[in-house]
């Protein structure tokens, strides 16, 4: 929840990529995405349409700066435009249900803040939008990216995609895929051969004017001159290490790790483990660094990243022993490693239990059925419990994940996704307590994969569920199961404590041109410096147009010393009111608004006021 971090990443991967002669990134990837199960979650910023907003347009301001010719910056790409991360049951490639009104509420929003903030490219979706895929899609390429956004830069299939066409039946041949992709608006075929094949012969038959090719030819050249391709069209040589792995840039890969890990559990305030003098390490990514590098690490190697054993030796070096036990595979029934991991456990004041995916389970077409651990590992983790000690649980992974056991019977469970090159030393520092767990999580975890898809800014229905004697769920529920999550959307503890004040607001009457101030105090009542990521929602409590019972609209990191109190202040104008009718009008409606301000979407204090 640090956009100023996130600018700084992408800073970072556009000096080591420009200074090898990459010029262009297919990068951020903001597609909104609320099912766990697609595995292309793990590449993007979570479920809301804000958050992508905000971390998509940061790390555009990151690539690109203010001069693509920058021979430490590179071109953006947004992608994938758009509602792919809508796909039916998490499954990749697949048909999308969206109506014009959804589309430019929840998937369009992190499209347009990319645009403004001056991506020179996007990439077109694989997906079947409600009957016409992305890739042959005028209505999104043309008329919304080109002639009411604005935007000249151009478009760029994804791979295969144009070639997709006849698989998904609207294109009989690729010359008929050709024509469609590039009437629509893509102006760069992606590995699909289909344009250099056949665009020649559709501009003779005049099936393609001679306008629009010339048209499409400016949009790239205009980016080329942009990045100064034409006065300097060669990369300057340098050696890798004068590239890569930088010292400044390892700092950033760490502060990013660190600020990325979640605390879900600290029961007992088992961490950090200052006290503890003999740690068992045990699991399958205590050792592993390959995983560490997540999906798409394209070149990264694994003998450049630390493995979290390896950061805890750094770390604890001379003030605690070190025990391990691998314990068991990733996946498979092989229980031989047991004896040994729960010999370790037993020796140990506390188990720092490593379990996870594997990172090829997330990312491009890896979605999977079910999102818990694999039953080996649980087995693994259930006979670490049944020795007494402390356990904290390192969870590795590239989605949410289904953890109602490991919550109701592990003492700490720390998730900290795939952290990269530094993650031994990020994780250890954070176990430690040198550094604080900085994440909240931006999509909802479960409690089971049969609540999929499940968000926080759901619609209410007509006859919500009766949670804990009270309405607090707005949702249909189950027989079986409660239909709130086992960690909501914003989600994240420290190791201080915080403690919010009354949410008061300066006005209760808003009119048009005004604002009203949203306030609220927070005090660290804890014994230790630590952050907070103090969230705003809205809602529009009566529209034309049913609206979601909560939807994020700000949020601010702050951090306190023991004992300080800070105000967090809100402005919030009639922008933020606004939504899109089904005839695409983008208006407020006067009316009653809900104002919540928290830690996390399950724990808000409200006020109202009136827009008029």
């Amino acid at each position: 929840w640090n956009p100023a971090l996130v600018k700084q990443a992408a800073e970072v991967a556009a000096q080591e990529a420009r200074m090898s002669g990459v010029e262009w990134t297919f990068s951020p990837m903001i597609d909104v995405a609320r099912d766990g199960r697609w595995g292309r979650v793990s590449e993007g910023y979570g479920e809301d349409p804000h958050a992508n907003a905000v971390y998509g347009a940061a790390a555009v301001e990151g690539y690109q700066g203010d001069n693509l010719a920058d021979s430490r910056r590179m071109a953006a790409c947004l992608k994938h435009f758009v509602g792919y991360g809508a796909s039916e049951a998490g499954r990749d490639y697949v048909y999308t249900e969206i109506s014009r009104q959804t589309l430019w509420d929840t998937y369009m929003p992190p499209y347009l803040a990319g645009i403004e903030a001056g991506a020179a490219t996007v990439m077109s979706c694989f997906n079947d939008i409600s009957g016409t895929p992305g890739t042959a899609n005028p209505y999104i390429l043309t008329e919304v990216l080109k002639e009411r956004w604005a935007h000249d830069g151009f478009v760029v299939s994804d791979w295969a995609a144009i070639e997709q066409l006849r698989s998904q039946g609207v294109a009989a041949d690729r010359k008929e895929a050709a024509e469609k992709a590039f009437n629509a608006g893509v102006e760069m075929d992606m590995m699909n051969r289909c344009y250099d094949a056949h665009l020649a012969a559709l501009v003779r038959e005049g099936k393609v004017s001679q306008e629009k090719l010339d048209e499409a030819v400016r949009r790239v050249l205009r980016l080329k001159f942009r990045l100064g391709l034409f006065e300097r069209p060669y990369t300057p040589e340098s050696e890798e290490t004068d590239r890569f792995l930088l010292p400044a840039s390892l700092a950033v890969a760490e502060r990013l790790a660190e600020e990325s890990m979640g605390l879900l559990k600290n029961e007992n305030n088992t961490l950090p483990l200052k006290a503890a003098r003999r740690i068992a390490v045990i699991g399958p990514m205590a050792q592993n660094r390959l995983h560490l590098l997540g999906a798409w690490s394209a070149h990264g190697r694994e003998e450049d990243a630390v493995s979290l054993f390896a950061g805890l030796e750094n770390e604890y070096r001379g003030r605690a022993e070190l025990l391990y036990a691998r314990g068991c595979d990733f996946d498979g029934e092989d229980r031989s490693g047991f004896r040994e991991a729960v010999a370790a456990a037993s020796e140990a004041d506390v188990v720092v239990l490593c379990l996870g995916e594997k990172k090829n389970w997330s990312g491009e077409n890896a979605s999977r059925s079910t999102i818990a651990l694999p039953e080996i590992q649980e087995q693994l983790a259930a006979e670490l419990a049944k020795t007494g000690k402390p356990v904290v649980l390192v969870l590795f992974a590239g989605r949410p994940m289904t953890l109602v056991w490991e919550d109701a019977n592990l003492d700490a469970i720390l998730n900290v996704w795939f952290p990269g090159t530094e993650a031994g030393l990020a994780v250890a520092d954070v176990l430690f307590g040198n550094a604080e767990p900085g994440g909240r999580l931006t999509m909802t975890f479960p409690r089971t994969v049969g609540q999929v898809p499940l968000r926080y800014s759901y619609k209410s229905t007509g006859r919500p569920a009766d949670e804990d004697g009270t309405i607090r769920a707005y949702v249909t529920g189950y027989i079986d199961e409660t239909v709130l999550p086992l960690y909501p959307f914003g989600y994240g503890l420290s190791y201080t404590d915080f403690q919010y004040g009354e949410l008061e607001l300066d006005r209760t009457q808003m009119s048009p041109g005004e604002c009203v101030t949203a306030s609220i105090r927070v005090t660290n009542t804890g014994k230790r410096p630590g952050s907070e990521v103090v969230q705003l929602y809205l809602r529009d409590r009566m529209a034309s147009v049913t609206r979601p019972v909560m939807e994020l609209k700000g949020f601010r990191k702050i951090r306190l010393e023991p004992g300080e109190t800070k105000q967090v202040d809100f402005s919030i104008d009639t922008e933020m009111l606004k939504f899109y009718t089904p005839d695409l009008r983008y208006i407020y409606e006067p009316g009653e608004f809900e104002v919540m301000v928290g830690p996390n979407s399950g724990q808000l204090s409200k006020a109202v006021f009136n827009a008029l």
